[in-house]
């Protein structure tokens, strides 16, 4: 049985119930879409997430390491709601540790997550994206992609892994279905405080003097970049990363 058309247009966002993935959530409901935000364990935030939309977001619990239980949330969204006319791969771990003390637990756990669960989600539902011939995608790397530090060998390979998947995907899914990549730097989120020492005001202040806008981002600085990715104002646009970082890096 074909599944109806949802009312609004169907957004997919991992890691849709947390940080700048809320974020994401949120905004896309501001602009019209019903939400399925796929998130692992924080079944809290997920209710939350839930009760704050009024009636606009569906948490799914799945774990996007694991290639068949992303492909049964994938046929389960395709069988309820149909097609997806946003997919946002924002999902992501760390497991920061010097590269001469990281374990391959450390590495495959992160590729798995951040780059594995990207290509599972996306050939799930990218298919019958092309058919309806229309769609965004927007994966969600970091300026480590292109910037390498210390301590994330794992993390900075599965998000440079994940540009380029960006340009090939958008090579093959032209001409109706656009992809592209979005680069946040320094966010002021849970995660990137705590992984970063920025509740530290001497670190904070270290890495203020580096952003020349002079402060970190916050979650709704990335969702307005994500609100431009998505809409028909970059309707000629695929194939490009777009760093929201307040010029911490200039490539």
């Amino acid at each position: 049985m074909t599944a109806a058309a949802p009312a609004r247009p169907l957004a997919v966002v991992t890691g849709g119930t947390r940080g700048i993935g809320a974020a994401f959530s949120r905004r896309l409901i501001a602009l019209g879409h019903q939400v399925v935000a796929l998130y692992r364990g924080d079944d809290k935030a997920a209710a939350e997430a839930e009760r704050a939309s009024g009636g606009h977001l569906v948490a799914l619990r799945v774990d996007l390491s694991r290639p068949a239980e992303v492909r049964t949330a994938g046929a389960r969204v395709l069988d309820r709601y149909g097609p997806p006319a946003v997919l946002v791969n924002n999902a992501g771990v760390n497991r920061d540790r010097p590269f001469l003390e990281m374990t391959e637990q450390d590495w495959d756990e992160v590729l798995a997550t951040n780059l594995s669960g990207p290509f599972h989600l996306t050939r799930a539902l990218a298919p019958a994206m092309v058919r309806a011939r229309r769609g965004t995608i927007v994966n969600i790397a970091a300026t480590t992609a292109i910037r390498p530090r210390t301590s994330g060998a794992n993390y900075c390979a599965a998000k440079a892994g994940l540009l380029q998947l960006t340009k090939c995907l958008a090579l093959e899914l032209a001409p109706h279905v656009r992809v592209n990549a979005l680069l946040p730097g320094f966010t002021d989120t849970r995660e990137v405080v705590e992984r970063y020492g920025l509740d530290d005001p001497p670190r904070l202040k270290a890495v203020l003097a580096t952003i020349p806008q002079g402060r970190t981002g916050t979650p709704e600085d990335i969702a307005d970049a994500l609100e431009y990715l998505v809409s028909d104002h970059s309707r000629y646009v695929t194939g490009q990363q777009l760093v929201v970082d307040g010029g911490h890096f200039m490539g």
